[in-house]
């Protein structure tokens, strides 16, 4: 996968017996993940492109009929495999809203300038969202934009946190 790849759901079982599949989605709203066509799966070494053909929210359930897949054994065959998304497949971030997966990987300082570390994974607490971030030791941080988070900074792969490094 030479360009940017983003897991997006996995697919988790089977639907009836036409070949649709159940989708564990990561997407916010969960049915999203419907509107992002075609799906890059991978499992292990193997990787298949796939067009959505028809999918719903089904209970609380994604639903998914995809290209190719016409009967319930092939749809069983695709379980267990992660559905990947091209970073251009989404829509642009508006001003100071951020993708997860844009945030991975920063580097983060104090306001100081102290460094803490790399953005390791995001966590959705209820309350708000927290970064996790790994340095010399591990920090959660909660990412409340003009409190605790000062600056993003995308390009330059900085975030600027209103933290005290001893916490």
């Amino acid at each position: 996968m030479s360009e940017q790849h983003i897991n997006v759901g996995k697919i988790s079982g089977v639907f009836g017996i036409k070949g649709w599949v159940k989708v564990f989605s990561f997407t916010d709203p969960r049915e999203n993940i419907l509107t992002y066509s075609p799906w890059l799966l991978k499992k292990n070494d193997e990787t298949k492109t796939v067009t959505i053909v028809d999918g719903q929210l089904q209970g609380k359930t994604i639903v998914a009929q995809l290209s190719d897949v016409g009967d319930r054994d092939q749809a069983a065959s695709l379980m267990g495999w992660d559905v990947f998304i091209t970073q251009d497949q989404l829509p642009k971030a508006a001003k100071n809203e951020y993708y997860w997966s844009d945030l991975i990987g920063l580097s983060v300082e104090t306001i100081e300038g102290v460094q803490l570390g790399i953005i390791d994974s995001l966590l959705e607490t209820g309350a708000n969202d927290v970064i996790i971030v790994q340095g010399e030791r591990e920090r959660v941080i909660p990412f409340l934009q003009g409190q605790t988070i000062i600056s993003v900074d995308l390009a330059v792969g900085r975030m600027i946190v209103d933290w005290d490094p001893e916490f």
